[in-house]
């Protein structure tokens, strides 16, 4: 039960993410974005490897990788000179 409503939550934060931004309400390069992508990634990926849906947990891992990536470049620490 607890792992189900994880994976529920973690496909609302991704689908928020998303209509949000086609909406023009949440920028793609705003941190919530990020996070609300990275995280709902992540609940995605503990259902999907629970209930062995590997294919969908390999997606929401790159998604995460992808998510991540772009939040350090946002990062002045990362940023090249």
């Amino acid at each position: 039960m607890i792992i189900d409503l994880l994976g529920w939550i973690g496909s609302i934060m991704v689908v928020l993410a998303y209509a949000l931004n086609i909406y023009k309400k949440l920028s793609s390069d705003t941190i919530l974005y990020y996070l609300l992508n990275i995280i709902g990634s992540t609940l995605l990926i503990v259902n999907t490897i629970y209930h062995h849906a590997i294919p969908s947990a390999f997606v929401n891992v790159i998604w995460v990788l992808i998510a991540a990536v772009a939040l350090l470049k946002r990062s002045p620490t990362f940023k090249r000179k």
